[in-house]
Parts: C-alpha cells; sequence; structure tokens
C-alpha cells in the first residue's frame, strides 16, 4: 500500500475566523469595538466584521437564535485581573456561577491553575477571558 499523499496546506496554518450571533448590528458594533475595544473593519448585509490579532471574527445577524449556556468565544490574556478590571471599567459586568469559587472580580481559579471569568454580549452569548500557566 502507497502512503497517502498530503494534498495541501493543512488548517493549523490557515487563520481562523470566529462566528457569532445577533439579533442587532448597531447593539453589536458599540459593544464589539466600544467596549471590548476590537478593530472594526466592514459591515455587510449578513455580519459585522472586526479583527483580532491578525483573525477574524464575523458577528452575524441571526434572526430568533437563542444564546448558548456555554462560552462561544474567548481570549487568553497575559494578566487576567488587569484585563477584567479594565473592562469592568468600561461597563462589562462579570458573570457569577453558583457553586464556583469567584473572587471581587468574578474570577474563578481551575483546578489546574488556570483562571476564568466570564461575560455577556448585548445579545446574552457568553464570552471568557482566562489565563493560562506557563508549560
Amino acid at each position: 500500500m502507497t502512503p497517502r499523499r498530503n494534498s495541501g496546506p493543512t488548517l493549523g496554518a490557515s487563520p481562523l475566523i470566529g462566528f457569532v450571533p445577533t439579533h442587532d448590528f448597531r447593539r453589536a458594533r458599540r459593544f464589539y469595538g466600544a467596549k471590548l475595544g476590537l478593530e472594526f473593519v466592514s459591515q455587510d448585509t449578513f455580519a459585522l466584521v472586526f479583527k483580532i490579532a491578525g483573525s477574524m471574527l464575523r458577528v452575524v445577524k441571526i434572526e430568533g437564535f437563542a444564546p448558548s449556556p456555554y462560552t462561544i468565544l474567548g481570549w487568553q490574556v497575559a494578566d487576567l485581573a488587569r484585563a477584567a478590571a479594565a473592562l469592568k471599567k468600561r461597563g462589562i459586568r462579570f458573570e457569577r456561577f453558583p457553586g464556583m469559587d469567584q473572587d471581587k472580580l468574578g474570577i474563578w481559579k481551575a483546578p489546574e491553575g488556570a483562571r476564568v471569568a466570564w461575560f455577556k454580549d448585548p445579545d446574552g452569548n457568553l464570552l471568557s477571558l482566562s489565563e493560562h500557566p506557563a508549560s
């Protein structure tokens, strides 16, 4: 049997595009642009486009969607407490979950050492910030 040849580049070398649903482009643009500080690129009939660290986020208008109860988009940050405090000053409210030991900013520490804080966008999509220990 002859080994199968790789027919092209792997996806690991290609930029990621994230998708987040919204009901309202105006609210989403203000939230992702002004509150989170993402670079706005463009808007068309279907989506708002933001640039994030060389990747693309498409905030897509979807009628009648229900937000998921789990995280759909997150950012890894070097200093979670600092990032959370900065977002709190911009009006971001961090979520609290029953049974999770979260600090005053809403940061939870996982048993493996990662730290996470969650917040919602205007459509109720759950987003997160996380800090991971160096490996």
